[in-house]
């Protein structure tokens, strides 16, 4: 059963089955949550995931939507929004103990892509940060 968890340890989960979608989504809530260009995500339904291990905070981000996260460390974890995702947990993939495993299939929210975010495969790439 892939398992995954927040950075501190405090919080860990637990998902069975096959996910319902893996995707990389480019939201500005997504962005404003996580200060990055871009979110993995792969949903499952809400009786596949359990908490193994601690508690998260739950932040009311908008209307139904609500982001789950490690209280201690700040780890965003999960989404759940009933009305536009009914019985669905969405799990931030990159928290996955092997989020190698879950390779997005789609980018999705792509009206609110950053224009540069559109091809950055001409850029130089680096192994680890450049001395």
């Amino acid at each position: 059963m892939p398992q995954g968890g927040c950075q501190c340890g405090a919080v860990r989960y637990e998902v069975s089955g096959e996910p319902l979608h893996a995707a990389l989504c480019h939201c500005e809530g997504c962005r404003a949550s996580s200060g990055a260009p871009i979110m993995g995500w792969t949903a499952y339904q809400q009786d596949a995931f359990k908490i193994i291990k601690g508690e998260t905070t739950d932040y009311n981000s908008s209307a139904n939507a609500h982001r789950h996260f490690c209280g201690t460390c700040g780890t965003g974890l999960y989404y759940t929004n009933a009305e536009m995702l009914p019985d669905i947990v969405d799990i931030q993939t990159a928290t996955l103990d092997d989020a190698e495993a879950m390779p997005p299939r789609a980018h999705i929210q792509t009206a609110e892509r950053l224009s540069w975010m559109e091809d950055t495969s001409h850029l130089p790439s680096f192994e680890r940060y450049p001395g």
